[in-house]
C-alpha cells in the first residue's frame, strides 16, 4: 500500500513568505554552518503532523478535517516575536510566534487532535505553541553556537506587513529529499 508522508497546515500568503525570506537572509550573516534553514517559501503553520499514511486512508482525515471546521469562521493571525525551542542554552529550533485570534486558532487545532483520534493517531503529548519554524540547528552544534544563535535570534527584530488569514485548513503531502522537504497540497477544507 502507498503510503503519504502527510500533515495538516495553514498555508501562508505568499507576500508573508517574501517577508520570511528578507528576515532569513538578514539572519544568514556570518558562519553558521551549524544552522539549517527552512526554505522560507514552503513555511506553513503546522497544525498536526501525520506521518506516513495508507494513501487509502487520505478521504477519511479529509472528513475529520470537514468536521472540524463546522462553526468556526474565519480569522486572522499576525507574525508575532522570535523564539527558540527548548530554551537559550540548547536551542534547537528557531521560529516566529503568531498573535491575534490564536484562540480561535487552538480551538481548531484541539479539534483536530481530538477528531483524528478515532482513526489512529495518537495526540500530540506536547502544549500547541504556533509558530513558524526558521531553522533548526544541527546535531553536531557546539553549546556555544547554540547559545549564541539563540542570543541572535531573540535580539533580532522583526515586524511583518502582512498577517494570514485563515479561510482553509490544508493537507499537505511532505516528500524528503536530499536538498530538503519539498510540499504539495493533497486537499484544502475551506472554513465557512
Amino acid at each position: 500500500m502507498e503510503q503519504v508522508r502527510s500533515f495538516i497546515a495553514v498555508e501562508l500568503p505568499a507576500e508573508l513568505k517574501a517577508e520570511l525570506h528578507h528576515l532569513e537572509d538578514g539572519l544568514k550573516l556570518g558562519n553558521q554552518s551549524f544552522v539549517k534553514w527552512v526554505d522560507p517559501y514552503g513555511i506553513h503553520l503546522t497544525l498536526k503532523f501525520l506521518g506516513n499514511v495508507a494513501a487509502n486512508r487520505i478521504d477519511e482525515i479529509i472528513g475529520v478535517m470537514q468536521d472540524t471546521t463546522r462553526g468556526i469562521t474565519s480569522f486572522h493571525l499576525d507574525v508575532g516575536e522570535l523564539g527558540v525551542f527548548p530554551n537559550l542554552r540548547r536551542v534547537q529550533v528557531a521560529w516566529i510566534g503568531l498573535k491575534g485570534d490564536v484562540e480561535k486558532l487552538r480551538l481548531l487545532q484541539q479539534r483536530i487532535e481530538s477528531g483524528l483520534v478515532p482513526l489512529g493517531f495518537a495526540p500530540e503529548s506536547r502544549k500547541f505553541t504556533p509558530h513558524l519554524t526558521l531553522a533548526r540547528l544541527r546535531n553536531q552544534a557546539s553549546p556555544s553556537e547554540r547559545q549564541r544563535f539563540g542570543g541572535l535570534i531573540t535580539s533580532t527584530n522583526f515586524e511583518a506587513i502582512h498577517g494570514i488569514e485563515v479561510d482553509c485548513l490544508s493537507l499537505m503531502r511532505s516528500q524528503l529529499t536530499r536538498e530538503g522537504a519539498i510540499y504539495s497540497r493533497i486537499s484544502t477544507v475551506e472554513l465557512k
